[in-house]
């Protein structure tokens, strides 16, 4: 009687809908020297958080109150690496808009050595373009592929659980 009950208790206990008093129960259980054989794994399980119960943090933790980022000694006073990070980006933002809406030059201001180093950059991204399309609809191919390994996968885990039941039914385990 006392082990049908141990076993209500631990199905609750697995589903984690036991009370307090439910659960002293259960390691007062499972502190005894004898505990039924097929319920030992639960026996190590509750010995291990009575350990856990008993383990204490022994050193020390300092507690020294820190000022907050923008104050010291009662000033506000800057962040200064902050604002130094702000300012590059500033600078560098600058720098980019200055180099490049400053010196707008069009197709027909270039000399002939500079549009045909221009056209010849076009062809090559233009072929390099084309190559990573063509390499983007194998790669559909292979997706598509994967997608079906996935189904198959999923057909020979029903398999497997049928067979599982199947064992459970018949008893053959």
């Amino acid at each position: 009687m006392v082990l049908n009950k141990i076993e209500k208790l631990l199905e609750k206990y697995d589903n984690g809908e036991t009370t307090l008093k439910e659960e002293q129960q259960l390691q007062a259980y499972f502190a005894q020297d004898e505990v039924a054989p097929h319920l030992e794994s639960y026996r190590v399980m509750f010995q291990y958080f009575k350990k856990t119960k008993q383990e204490h943090y022994t050193k020390d933790v300092p507690l020294i109150p820190k000022a907050p980022d923008n104050y010291q000694d009662g000033t506000k006073t800057y962040n200064l690496y902050r604002w130094i990070s702000v300012a590059a980006i500033a600078v560098l933002m600058l720098t980019v808009f200055t180099q490049f809406n400053g010196g707008k030059k069009t197709l027909a201001d270039l000399n002939s050595e500079e549009l045909l180093a221009y056209n010849q950059t076009m062809e090559a991204l233009n072929l390099l373009s084309s190559k990573f399309n063509q390499g983007a609809t194998s790669l559909n191919a292979l997706n598509l592929a994967g997608a079906q390994f996935e189904k198959g996968a999923e057909q020979v885990g029903y398999i497997s659980e049928f067979s599982a039941t199947t064992n459970k039914i018949f008893k053959n385990e």
